[in-house]
């Protein structure tokens, strides 16, 4: 047996050596082939390149498959980056977008009331709306503005368009506005053109009715509705809404305020109309009668 395996020994390390060789050879005669710059060895090695290339497609096959898979593989990863920095960028986008329509809001509203038409007399506050206390039996809303602005009861609240409510309840630094819409609501009103006076009283609902008409016959739906200054809680003139009529034929005011966005509040500085002291002044556009002829009228004499 040790005698078998040394005799194999001796022919493997021969063969291996002059496998090398040929293996060395071959290597060296194909460079050798592709380095001569000859017109025939290009012919030959064109003819062996046509001869051989078509015939290796089966070979490159996987080659080609696994190196179009790894390209796919790093495409499908630049797209997944790619998507999760286009989810990131949406999600801000959409955050600037609320932002952006807020703004926009806010700033339309600031906008209508700086449009609001008033008395030059008037001076006016606004403050931010800070807590809506709205329920089916008291419709107010809360002001950032106080007694330390000068606040006082009664005055009227409007939006950018029309009229809001009066402050009720004032205190350092914050009042309370009751709603026309509030049950405890009642403001003296103008229906033009008709010129008719009449009391918008509030019922808790979005469109408070008409009261008190002196002849119903003469207004009709659409009829502005203005205060009329009655009482001299509030000024005269300002816009409360459009006369409607319910399916039960009753009169209400579509208001003009947008009471779903109610931000901002202009409150307006009114303190009453001016009290006339002299009215006999008054009555004869000259100074006081003398004192026996204003005795004479007042005891009924000629």
């Amino acid at each position: 047996m040790a005698k078998d395996r040394s005799q194999s020994s001796d022919y493997t390390g021969p063969l291996r050596r002059l496998l090398l060789a040929v293996l060395v050879l071959v290597l060296a005669a194909v460079f050798l082939l592709w380095r001569i710059d000859s017109p025939r060895v290009e012919r030959f090695r064109a003819q062996i390149t046509d001869r051989l290339v078509p015939n290796l497609d089966w070979a490159m096959a996987p080659v080609t498959g696994t190196i179009n898979l790894l390209r796919d593989y790093q495409s499908y990863q630049r797209l997944a980056d790619q998507n999760r920095e286009l989810r990131s960028e949406l999600r801000q986008m959409q955050a600037w977008k609320e932002a952006a329509l807020q703004l926009e809001q806010e700033n339309a509203r600031l906008l209508d009331l700086n449009n609001v038409r008033l008395d030059p007399r008037l001076t006016f506050i606004t403050g931010v709306v800070l807590a809506d206390s709205g329920s089916p039996f008291r419709q107010s809303v809360l002001l950032n503005v106080g007694a330390r602005d000068g606040l006082v009861d009664g005055w009227a609240t409007m939006d950018g368009i029309g009229l809001v409510g009066r402050i009720s309840g004032v205190a350092k630094n914050t009042a309370r506005v009751i709603l026309l819409t509030d049950a405890s609501s009642r403001i003296p009103a103008i229906i033009q053109p008709s010129g008719q006076r009449a009391i918008v009283a509030g019922d808790n609902t979005a469109a408070p009715p008409v009261d008190f008409l002196e002849n119903p016959d003469l207004v009709r739906p659409g009829d502005r509705v203005i205060s009329s200054g009655d009482g001299g809680v509030f000024p005269a003139g300002l816009l409360i809404g459009q006369v409607a009529a319910d399916p039960g034929g009753r009169l209400r005011v579509r208001l003009a305020a947008d009471y779903e966005r109610l931000e901002f509040l202009r409150v307006l500085r009114h303190h009453g109309n001016e009290q006339v002291s002299d009215t006999a002044q008054v009555i004869t556009d000259g100074g006081p009668l003398p004192a026996g002829q204003d005795n004479a009228e007042t005891d009924g004499q000629p």
